[in-house]
């Protein structure tokens, strides 16, 4: 996609311009992990009048795309927390946010010193992989990548060489709380990191990222990019916090955690009566 410049969007006259950016699994997705038929007519038929919506996400552009592959609007979305700004419809990406690669390098070799070995996701010729020691990985890892059979980016490897190749934006790990929770609370200071259960399976989840790569960071530079001045967010979980703080305005779906609930600025309807659709259908002028 082409972006507008800062100067080209304030030349409109327009006082306000927003950026309405919603979580993805939990908020805009419904249930069964796709997006609905209202959903996406309603956002198809609002960007097309000039709405500027992204969603934010910790999938890749690969997972969140055939999530939400009815979205066929063309606008630019967030995805591995924040890492990546991609064009939805050809996956070109706008903005990077990667790790130092020799820091990066340290990290997976402390992790794998304590008898976690971690999935890395990493940038090798221009193209997304994500490698892992095929050998060492944890059965709930092991089942995790069973999930992503057939997908281009798999790269099982045997050397701690081959698994630190490439530019390195993420690391996730899934093993038991107890082997992870001490790399969580050593890392947090320094790196974005996420340590809860996952919504679908249950499994304890640990990812590393660039301070950098964040959503809440990611949408204040889409919205720079943007040229807007004016920031609207959805969500549904604790991660989505830091979003909510840095948007003008936060809105809560109804079947949000009650610590979100608490900071939001409202709640609007579930993920699965549509709610994000709803609440920019009744809003946007």
């Amino acid at each position: 996609m082409t972006l507008p410049c800062r100067d080209d969007i304030l030349e409109t006259g327009d006082s306000m311009k927003t950026l309405y950016v919603s979580d993805l699994d939990g908020t805009l997705l419904h249930s069964d992990q796709r997006t609905s038929e209202y959903t996406n007519k309603v956002i198809g038929e609002l960007v097309g009048k000039g709405m500027l919506f992204s969603y934010a996400t910790a999938r890749s552009y690969s997972t969140a795309s055939k999530a939400a592959k009815g979205l066929t609007a063309t606008f630019p979305v967030i995805v591995y927390n924040g890492t990546f700004i991609r064009d939805n419809a050809t996956g070109k990406a706008l903005l990077e946010n990667l790790f130092d690669k020799a820091r990066a390098v340290e990290v997976a070799a402390d992790l794998i010193s304590c008898g976690v070995s971690p999935i890395v996701y990493s940038l090798i010729g221009g193209e997304e992989r994500f490698s892992y020691i095929e050998k060492e990985i944890s059965d709930a890892e092991r089942n995790f990548i069973a999930t992503r059979k057939g997908d281009y980016r798999d790269r099982p490897i045997g050397s701690f060489e081959q698994l630190t190749e490439g530019e390195i934006f993420y690391f996730a790990c899934i093993d038991q709380p107890q082997k992870l929770e001490p790399f969580y609370e050593k890392y947090k200071g320094e790196f974005n990191c996420y340590y809860q259960s996952d919504i679908y399976s249950g499994e304890q989840w640990l990812e590393i990222m660039p301070r950098s790569a964040s959503k809440a960071n990611a949408a204040r530079q889409l919205a720079k990019l943007l040229g807007c001045n004016k920031i609207v967010a959805f969500g549904d979980g604790i991660n989505d916090t830091p979003l909510f703080e840095i948007a003008d305005e936060a809105y809560a779906v109804g079947n949000a955690c009650d610590e979100l609930k608490r900071i939001a600025d409202g709640v609007i309807g579930t993920n699965d009566d549509d709610g994000v659709a709803k609440f920019l259908l009744e809003h946007y002028k």
